[in-house]
């Protein structure tokens, strides 16, 4: 016997083996049940997702002699003389062939006889869309009106070139692509049946090569069948159908977590040596970083179309990559892939853009810094006081500023600025500038944005509890201000005694007087929260020292 591709071999005899058109199916057997059978159906959607072969199905269940639930016997005399195409009561035209009104006008006689040896005449048209508009028109009045035996079934895969006229005459019928799960499972189905071995990532391959065609995978399955012999394995798929390879993409994802910027370019090399397309790689790298996001949204990969095991390394990113980094990258790539289309030099610019990708660092919300902030407590009185002039000590018990250069630009001459060192208070004074850089550290890991304030504060001198600081922005007090309680206990915790900042920089601006009064014990009163104030902005000023601007 000679050989059958895997299309025409499997091509599927009775409704219930159509694949992935069941909401189709099934309508069409209640309406043969019913006895509702339309004179004319329209068949529509991509190519070889059934639509011809649920023609012939239908038809030959309408002239089957002795069916079965709805369903052709296949063994009758008419099933026979069909499947043999020797049937005089299924007639099928190709649109393309036979697209003239000359055509048409024959087709229109023929329909007056009855059919032979059926109950019914059908006319199957594949490809529909391809008859002239004349052709069309010719053949309105018999589409609406054909004698009682005749039923037509067009079939096209562009709906939108049949007239309407001929649309409102028929029963639509949308058929959708197939999914990818279902193509494996018939194409699994089917190597079983042939004693050939196949794996799970080679039967995805050939599925997503496919697009949600069937007739494409089998053909697909039978080139590869001859590529390969009875074992089939992915790295042979791949590479006769010179697919990129989808560990390619998680080198990349992996290489932005880690930093690892040599990748962009090992990359970049293997596509350019293995011949693969730079514009399908962008495609397969959008459609990579699509399903990340799909398990860090869902935690599932229910919505990924991919092999087993990849599914697997999907969901190790699950806690690695957050909702805000991911749309970053989206929209980056996306712009990458317009401007793929308009340069020469494709490697060049994927090298840069996956460089770019790599260096990108992780974001955090305003929300989320906030949630990492500790409560602030209510703020005891503190003493703020402006000293006129530097307080006379020792040399041996005072800190000195050099002369700095003034915010105009030009070096003007600053008096030295002493503070107090009692002779009880040296040690422990000694002791907190050695260990002043530790506390920054510690409280930069706590609260990031006072351990940046604290930097650019000097310690001058000590004077029982209270230690004498420099600070020049303003906003910069208020906040340490606010933090008393926090840094009590801190500098308890690191130095072994509890602290109270004391501001005694002379030149400390007016801006002071706005939120406290320079000198005064008092700490300032908390300005009460606006009913209608948004949270976030209240959260914002209260953990953040933020003001509004208005």
């Amino acid at each position: 016997m000679s050989y059958i591709v895997t299309a025409r071999k499997w091509r599927p005899n009775r409704f219930e083996d159509v694949v992935g058109q069941e909401h189709i199916t099934t309508t069409l057997k209640n309406a043969i049940k019913n006895n509702r059978i339309a004179h004319a159906y329209l068949f529509a959607g991509p190519r070889g997702v059934g639509k011809t072969t649920t023609a012939r199905i239908l038809a030959k269940t309408l002239n089957c002699l002795n069916p079965v639930d709805f369903e052709p016997c296949n063994e009758c005399e008419m099933c026979q003389s069909f499947n043999t195409s020797q049937s005089l009561d299924i007639i099928e035209i190709d649109g393309a062939s036979n697209r003239r009104i000359e055509e048409i006008r024959v087709l229109r006689e023929s329909v007056k006889y009855a059919p032979t040896k059926g109950k019914s005449k059908v006319y199957i048209i594949d490809e529909v869309h391809m008859l002239t508009n004349e052709s069309f028109n010719a053949l309105l009045k018999t589409l609406e009106e054909p004698p009682e035996h005749t039923i037509f079934i067009f079939a096209t895969t562009d709906v939108h070139k049949v007239p309407l006229t001929i649309i409102s005459r028929c029963q639509r019928f949308d058929f959708r692509r197939i999914e990818l799960d279902t193509i494996k499972k018939l194409l699994k189905n089917i190597a079983e049946n042939e004693k050939i071995e196949i794996d799970d990532q080679s039967l995805t391959i050939i599925a997503r090569k496919a697009d949600g065609a069937l007739r494409d995978a089998e053909s697909i399955f039978d080139q590869i069948i001859s590529f390969s012999g009875n074992k089939v394995e992915a790295q042979a798929v791949a590479r006769m159908l010179n697919l990129i390879d989808d560990e390619v993409y998680f080198t990349i994802s992996d290489a932005i977590l880690e930093k690892r910027f040599l990748a962009a370019f090992e990359v970049s090399k293997t596509v350019y040596e293995n011949g693969w397309n730079f514009i399908d790689f962008m495609n397969g790298l959008v459609e990579h970083f699509r399903n990340i996001m799909t398990v860090v949204l869902t935690g599932r990969t229910k919505l990924i179309e991919t092999a087993e095991i990849y599914k697997e390394k999907y969901l190790c990113y699950k806690e690695k990559f957050s909702e805000g980094d991911l749309l970053r990258i989206m929209n980056y790539l996306n712009k990458t892939q317009q401007e793929l289309r308009i340069t020469q030099n494709h490697k060049l610019l994927i090298e840069v853009a996956l460089c770019h990708l790599i260096g990108l660092e992780k974001s955090a919300s305003i929300r989320e810094a906030i949630a990492n902030l500790q409560e602030v407590k209510k703020i005891a009185p503190v003493t703020v006081r402006r000293d006129a002039a530097p307080r006379p000590a020792a040399a041996q018990e005072s800190v000195s500023r050099e002369p700095q250069p003034s915010n105009g630009g030009g070096a003007s001459e600053r008096a030295a600025v002493t503070a107090k060192v009692s002779e009880g208070d040296q040690p422990a004074f000694q002791e907190i500038l050695s260990r002043w850089s530790h506390f920054v550290d510690e409280v930069n890991q706590e609260k990031f944005i006072v351990g940046s304030v604290l930097q650019n504060m000097k310690v001058l001198g000590m004077e029982g509890a209270k230690l004498d600081v420099e600070l020049k922005d303003v906003h910069d007090r208020k906040m340490i201000l606010q933090l008393r309680d926090y840094f009590l206990s801190k500098t308890e915790a690191v130095f072994g005694k509890g602290l109270i900042f004391n501001f005694t920089d002379e030149s400390a601006t007016e801006d002071v007087d706005d939120f406290m009064e320079v000198g005064s014990n008092a700490a300032p009163e908390p300005q009460p929260e606006e009913p209608d104030a948004d949270p976030l902005v209240n959260a914002i000023k209260s953990e953040l020292g933020g003001d509004e601007i208005q």
